[in-house]
């Protein structure tokens, strides 16, 4: 496999894992600092990929931890494995946010089925969870308005492959329009 290939293949995984819900890289771990200089890590779903640009796309609630962590330091880590054939991809970049009333987030609440919208109507993420809301409070509640959509743009992909013998890694980089700029086979 060349670089260009390894380049080629890691953005076809994760453009077609936006649209299926069995692929691997359809949940990848999204690792940001927290106010304290920790490290925070949780899982994340990828909705969508814009290959050129580099561009992935993440849903999430604004009240969630992730969301004031991003906002005072908007460079994390994206981390995935699919085990067949045993590939890790290690995106690093920015995020950026858009909050419920911004274009992109209206645009992306408009196509999300009712169950996910649902995910949005309860407390916020962390909270304690006191007696369950009837029927009606959560028909009537309106989740958009905790809706935000994180953009990752990706400046490097560490590209690692488990193998029986001779693993495999390469790095590359990308320009802020998406262009690849460097790449390299290094050391595991």
């Amino acid at each position: 496999m060349t670089l260009a290939e390894v380049d080629a293949s890691a953005w076809a995984e994760l453009e077609g894992a936006a649209a299926d819900p069995q692929s691997a890289f359809r949940y990848l771990n999204l690792c940001s600092v927290d106010a304290g200089g920790r490290p925070q890590a949780r899982m994340v779903v990828l909705r969508r990929v814009d290959v050129a640009r580099r561009l992935l796309e993440i849903h999430t609630d604004v009240r969630s931890p992730k969301w004031q962590e991003i906002a005072a330091n908007p460079l994390v880590t994206l981390l995935g494995f699919g085990p067949q054939p045993k590939v890790q991809l290690r995106l690093q970049g920015s995020a950026e946010l858009n909050g419920p009333a911004s274009e992109c987030a209206t645009e992306a609440w408009s196509l999300l089925p009712r169950s996910t919208r649902s995910t949005y109507m309860g407390g916020p993420p962390g909270d304690d969870i006191g007696e369950p809301a009837s029927e009606a409070a959560v028909a009537d509640a309106d989740g958009q308005a905790f809706f935000g959509v994180l953009i990752f743009r990706a400046e490097t992909l560490d590209w690692f492959q488990l193998r029986h013998a001779d693993n495999r890694r390469a790095v590359l980089a990308y320009d802020h329009l998406g262009a690849l700029t460097s790449s390299r086979w290094v050391n595991p």
